[in-house]
């Protein structure tokens, strides 16, 4: 988690630094979940502004955010197209990607 000299009135940005197959993760590693983007009306219109980063985030509420966006991906705006398309179409590969990303990190502790 990197925070800008702004915090708490700018999101911090996350990143993870261990390879992720996820469609709401950008192959670069940065997590795309609404709370973390600017606060304020979307310029393309898909979230609302209540939906976005307002200072009463917490780093807790983030991490919950995270930890519930891996559990339950949307699918619907992915910052992967691939990993979306293989989680909608093909869940038995997904996961065994995942799954096998999981264990090459677990190796590099």
């Amino acid at each position: 988690m990197t925070f800008p000299q702004d915090y708490p009135n700018s999101p911090p940005s996350v990143r993870f630094t261990s390879e992720m197959w996820h469609p709401n993760v950008y192959p670069d590693g940065r997590v795309c979940i609404s709370i973390l983007h600017p606060p304020g009306d979307d310029p393309n219109g898909y979230e609302l502004a209540s939906e976005r980063w307002t200072p009463v985030h917490t780093v807790e509420s983030i991490v919950l955010s995270i930890i519930s966006m891996l559990s339950s991906p949307n699918d619907e705006s992915p910052a992967n197209i691939e990993a979306a398309k293989d989680w909608r179409e093909k869940r038995a590969e997904f996961k065994k990607k995942v799954r096998s990303l999981v264990r090459k990190s677990q190796e590099m502790l």
